[in-house]
């Protein structure tokens, strides 16, 4: 017998800042630590809510390896001083990992098998690089029709660029938009709601008294944005994955640590607590596309999480299309003709950074909460998934 779906709604939902990999301010602190801090601000954001309540924790992670291994969700909880009750589990969709733990988060609650879920994703690219420590591909993705499996993440942006003639002027103008709107953002303070600030501790040797110095600070904003790019500084730099291509490291978005994290309960809490939700998760969808031109995946994962949500494209008053690189950002928007002026108002990846599977909450904190600021109606956080995926998923103010 089947039952009508309920609906999730959002109570929380912050994010760090994010540090820039592998030498920024995050290098030394542990992606799991960066986790505990953002789950026990949104916890802290809810505080009449029983912690007992929480069934479970889904968080994406990239590269769920080494620091962040071990079923970092379920560490985290128990590190942030959760009962011993809340499950917690680890998932991989790559850069959609994040925004696939708040759909999977968002299931449970619908489907009535649980009423107050923890969803998030966190990573530290300064400890456990692209690839992983030690990367041991399957043979099979080398044959011709595998093949676009193992291609480079800049490689399959390459490609984009070339197939959908994105030229490299529109992509240095794209990345200076960024920077200036990342910027602007920060000069506002407009970000300040999203954000859950982290204290950093760090020791050095003293060598005139032989003891250890310890120096503590807090940071609250994030690290990437740079006040001194220029069209003129852009175009200086080189291609870095095709001898004459035209996509760069200024064109790209940032190696970066971070961590996001949200609440989601169902209607029954929100009335027993009388819990004002933030937003409601409306739908989620992932669609494949051939490896070789990954950064396209937005480009069927939007129309889809459109249809499942009963919306159109132009009902979506704000995009969060994540900068894996300006070459396929702008092929998704000129695709689908997305307004720009909607898309990453406040700055995007090739700025703020792309801390691989803690991005889709980190842009899920950002959307939730500008949509309130701005009093807006729905909301989008999109992006390409490497081996050929996008995702989507669509939130709306309440």
């Amino acid at each position: 017998m089947s039952k009508q779906l309920q609906d999730a709604y959002i109570v929380a939902a912050t994010r760090t800042p994010i540090g820039k990999a592998p030498r920024g301010m995050f290098r030394n602190v542990r992606p799991d630590d960066l986790l505990v801090r953002a789950i026990q601000s949104a916890v802290a954001q809810v505080p009449g809510l029983d912690p007992a309540l929480i069934e479970d924790a889904i968080i994406g992670c990239s590269f769920p390896e080494a620091e962040q291994g071990l079923n970092m969700a379920r560490m985290a909880v128990l590190l942030a001083g959760l009962p011993r009750s809340v499950g917690g589990v680890t998932v991989n969709r790559y850069c959609a990992s994040g925004l696939t733990a708040i759909a999977m988060a968002a299931d449970r609650i619908r489907v009535g098998e649980a009423d107050v879920m923890i969803a998030g994703g966190a990573e530290s690219m300064s400890m456990v690089p692209m690839m992983g420590h030690h990367p041991s591909m399957n043979m099979g993705i080398f044959k011709d029709e595998n093949v676009g499996m193992a291609y480079g993440m800049g490689l399959t942006a390459e490609n984009v660029a070339k197939q959908w003639k994105v030229s490299r002027e529109a992509q240095d103008q794209f990345a200076l938009e960024s920077h200036l709107k990342a910027i602007a953002a920060q000069q506002s303070g407009e970000r300040a709601d999203e954000m859950t600030s982290v204290e950093i501790v760090e020791k050095f040797p003293n060598l005139a008294n032989g003891q250890v110095d310890i120096v503590t600070r807090t940071v609250s904003d994030d690290e990437g944005p740079r006040a001194d790019t220029s069209l003129e500084a852009l175009a200086r730099l080189k291609p870095v994955f095709a001898a004459k291509g035209s996509v760069t490291a200024g064109n790209s978005s940032q190696t970066s640590d971070g961590a996001g994290a949200l609440i989601l309960v169902s209607e029954k809490i929100l009335r027993q607590f009388n819990l004002t939700p933030l937003a409601r998760f409306v739908s989620f969808a992932v669609r494949g596309v051939p490896p070789e031109i990954m950064g396209i995946g937005p480009k069927e994962a939007i129309p889809a999480a459109l249809r499942a949500g009963g919306l159109s494209q132009d009902q979506i008053d704000w995009f969060e299309l994540n900068e894996a690189f300006a070459a396929q950002a702008l092929a998704v928007m000129n695709d689908l003709g997305m307004d720009p002026a909607k898309v990453n108002p406040l700055g995007g990846a090739i700025a703020l950074g792309h801390p691989l599977g803690a991005t889709g909450a980190i842009r899920a904190a950002t959307t939730i909460h500008a949509m309130r600021r701005r009093n807006l109606k729905y909301g989008m956080v999109t992006m390409c998934v490497g081996t050929g995926m996008g995702a989507a998923g669509i939130f709306e103010r309440l």
